[in-house]
């Protein structure tokens, strides 16, 4: 077969243009520090990549369900902890209005201090958090309690922080807010208001079973507190891992591409040189 000029120009153009392919596939990995910024790429490297951002986004998700999680819990605690202050302070009320030594007068004042902490109480159990009340089971569109009553409810507000694992959010309001609790102390204060020392009496034994069902319901809030720290560990290793994997399946060595165009470069450069010296001989090059 006779090589002509014209096929020797045309091998060169298309060698030249496959380089110049090469230095921009490098240069564009190094603008974007990936190694593939289509799917046609290498096929491979995309689909694994799709499964790590998955499962990266799935646990970033479950992150986000933690951090909610965080806020029913924190703000669950910290208004047990008021109930628990104002049923300490109804009791300390309680012992001071059992005393023989005090007259109908007295009872009467601590009468006033007593309303005011059921009312406390009361809006204590109608907290609201992000629009949602917190003591009211799964009818947290519903304030637990209002001017129609009681309306406190129970049901496990379940929230998914794992693959298959869900961890109960709220408090069981039962004991602490419902309409039992609370007839406890408007018990004691129509006791006070009657100078029944013997009832206000009973009402210090009652006072002390609403006290403990706050403290046994944060025991077992301050447990499940625990067991979500243990799984934002667990999420936050995994999103570790996850990142590492994406990161070693997509991300570019920089030292291995600048070398690469570096030497694709030089490649380049030697066959402009060459390619040079071939095509510029004419035939008048040869008549003269």
């Amino acid at each position: 077969m006779r090589v002509t000029q014209s096929m020797l120009s045309n091998n060169m153009l298309r060698n030249l243009s496959n380089s110049y392919n090469d230095m921009g596939k490098y240069m564009e990995q190094l603008t974007t520090g990936k190694k593939i910024n289509r799917p046609s790429d290498d096929p491979v490297v995309a689909v694994k990549g799709m499964d790590y951002r998955s499962q990266l986004l799935q646990v970033e998700q479950y992150q986000r369900n933690t951090n909610e999680l965080h806020s029913w819990m924190d703000n669950s605690d910290d208004a047990l902890d008021q109930a628990t202050k104002a049923y300490q302070r109804m009791r300390e009320l309680a012992v001071q209005a059992s005393n023989g030594t005090y007259d109908a007068a007295e009872r009467k004042n601590i009468q006033e201090e007593v309303k005011e902490l059921r009312k406390h109480i009361t809006e204590i159990a109608n907290t609201n958090v992000n629009g949602k009340y917190i003591f009211n089971g799964t009818n947290t569109d519903i304030m637990p309690i209002d001017e129609n009553g009681n309306n406190i409810t129970t049901g496990d507000v379940n929230i998914e922080v794992s693959s298959g694992i869900k961890i109960k959010a709220n408090v069981d309001a039962a004991g602490i807010f419902d309409q039992d609790a609370l007839d406890t102390i408007d018990q004691f204060i129509t006791a006070l208001e009657n100078d029944d020392q013997a009832s206000i009496q009973q009402s210090i034994g009652e006072i002390d079973e609403n006290i403990d069902n706050i403290l046994n319901a944060r025991a077992e809030l301050g447990a499940r507190m625990n067991r979500l720290d243990l799984i934002e560990n667990r999420l936050g290793s995994q999103e570790i891992s996850a990142t590492q994997m994406m990161s070693n399946n997509e991300d570019i060595d920089y030292e291995k591409v600048i070398t690469q165009l570096i030497t694709q470069e030089s490649i380049h450069r030697a066959a402009l040189s060459a390619g040079s010296r071939i095509i510029q001989p004419t035939l008048l090059d040869f008549l003269r």
